[in-house]
């Protein structure tokens, strides 16, 4: 009978390991753009998530600390107005699995030898299998190039007008040299995404331009051109004893 007992023991510690491993299944939901600001779920503090995710779309619907993995955003031109460290960003360098790759062991400044003259970068396999959308890439309707946006040397890094290098964390000083309206935009708050005090100047998470845009395929629209429409969630539970919502389509004029 003990043996029993403790044979049942053993089954019913083996059972409850295996079904809390099941239980603690890894979610993963998407902050801007599916495939660039996903985000792991995981809990701040016990019953604290991070974020909370749209089983239907599987977007973020809000975020525990929208502060989460965040760095300043680092130098921005006629950005002064905003107090040292209240723009941060999530960097993406540590998400992108072959960005080391690029500036060590294919193009490390040597190798390649030389570069194409006419702008087209050769066919090579391994680079098509890596990269799908640099073979055909829609970006500036054939008049850029990918070392108008990558630095010669270090690959692992883009490049500003006078052909210095940026981080591949900053994308907003690379895009804003074709697109002076939108950078514009994005630094006056009316264009882009933001999330964190409502003070104009208070801190606030900033996300940069291929957290929400793929800048491969942004004219291609068998590749998600812009966004994918996301068909809207259902309005939140009205508080209890509250019939229906009719008062917010009423706006009282004082």
């Amino acid at each position: 009978m003990k043996k029993l007992s403790i044979t049942a023991l053993i089954f019913a510690f083996c059972l409850g390991m295996v079904s809390s491993a099941f239980a603690e299944e890894e979610v993963t939901c998407f902050e801007s753009r599916k495939g660039a600001s996903e985000v792991v779920k995981r809990d701040l503090q016990p019953g604290w998530p991070n974020v909370k995710c749209s089983p239907k779309t599987g977007a973020v619907l809000w975020w525990g600390d929208p502060f989460d993995g965040t760095v300043p955003m680092g130098d921005t031109p006629l950005l002064t107005h905003v107090p040292p460290g209240n723009a941060v960003v999530k960097p993406r360098s540590a998400k992108l699995a072959i960005l080391p790759l690029c500036g060590t062991a294919c193009h490390n400044g040597v190798i390649p030898p030389t570069l194409p003259k006419d702008k087209k970068p050769k066919a090579i396999p391994t680079m098509e299998g890596l990269l799908p959308d640099a073979k055909n890439l829609q970006h500036g309707r054939g008049r850029i190039w990918c070392l108008d946006c990558h630095h010669t040397t270090q690959r692992n890094k883009l490049v500003d007008n006078f052909g210095d290098p940026l981080s591949i964390d900053q994308p907003q000083l690379l895009c804003g040299k074709c697109h002076g309206d939108k950078m514009r935009d994005w630094r006056d708050g009316i264009h882009g995404k933001r999330i964190g005090e409502w003070a104009s100047t208070g801190k606030k998470r900033w996300f940069t331009c291929t957290e929400c845009h793929n800048p491969h395929n942004v004219q291609d629209g068998a590749r998600n051109r812009g966004f994918i429409q996301l068909e809207p969630e259902l309005p939140p539970q009205l508080p209890k004893g509250m019939k229906d919502a009719k008062h917010e389509l009423v706006h009282g004029v004082h």
